[in-house]
């Protein structure tokens, strides 16, 4: 596995089964005959930048509206189940197929409906090579965006952006991230300081007028660590940064 404008590790043999792939091939091959335009996201895309592979079982198509319904049609026409008839969903943003225990969706929308899969989602996408594929995957930013949102009480993508920011930092286009935030940049204000204070040392490389623009005080000091693992392990004690190889079973917190 190959990936243009950044690094990603390989996916070892177990991440993902054959037969699995086959579902997902099958899929992306009759997409692309078809000529429709779409980007992987979701943990494919997350794992492209950041180089942590996790098998999630689904796989996130994403597609203009204006492509929704050719996109549905092409998962039906491998005989794809709606997998609403086994659990609902909100039709709204996204389609669910399914067989077997192999899921696809295909996703148009922001599920909160902030905004629609526009064309720069692929404009500035990369591109990744999978198994003699190569597939476009949705542009950074607009990963990192969707996923600011995803901020519920059964589940929380922060622990992705975090990795994202952490990965891509310094590369990532800020201006259009802030352009596309508008009103709702305490968001990434407060995601940024969560960086801030667990990244101290790695959060010096982003720009510093971004930490102006947002009002916020600048990066920490030399000296500071790449990331501060006593801190880590006080959120939670399983990796939150794969990449950084640091185990918080093996870094106990110090006793307060």
């Amino acid at each position: 596995m190959t990936v243009t404008q950044g690094s990603a590790r390989t996916p070892d043999e177990q991440f993902m089964p054959d037969e699995q792939w086959d579902v997902y091939r099958s899929v992306i091959r009759r997409a692309r005959s078809r000529g429709i335009q779409f980007g992987l996201g979701g943990a494919f895309g997350y794992a492209t930048y950041t180089g942590d592979w996790r098998n999630t079982k689904d796989l996130d198509l994403f597609v203009t509206p204006e492509n929704r319904d050719a996109m549905i049609d092409v998962l039906l026409a491998e005989g794809l189940e709606d997998y609403y008839e086994q659990v609902r969903y909100d039709r709204r943003w996204i389609y669910r197929g399914y067989r077997a225990d192999t899921i696809v969706d295909i996703i148009w929308s922001m599920a909160n409906q902030r905004a629609h899969v526009d064309q720069r989602w692929f404009d500035a996408a990369r591109t990744v090579e999978l198994r003699g594929e190569t597939l476009l995957v949705i542009a950074p930013e607009e990963l990192l965006w969707q996923k600011l949102y995803i901020l519920q009480r059964d589940r929380c993508d922060w622990p992705d952006v975090l990795n994202l920011i952490y990965a891509l930092g310094p590369l990532l286009d800020w201006e259009h991230l802030l352009s596309r935030l508008e009103q709702d940049r305490p968001l990434l204000a407060s995601m940024l300081s969560l960086y801030g204070w667990l990244c101290p040392a790695r959060a010096q490389s982003l720009p510093e007028w971004l930490w102006e623009r947002l009002r916020m005080p600048a990066a920490a000091d030399e000296g500071a660590p790449d990331v501060d693992a006593n801190r880590v392990c006080l959120l939670d004690n399983r990796p939150w940064f794969p990449t950084a190889n640091i185990d918080p079973l093996k870094t106990p917190c110090p006793p307060w």
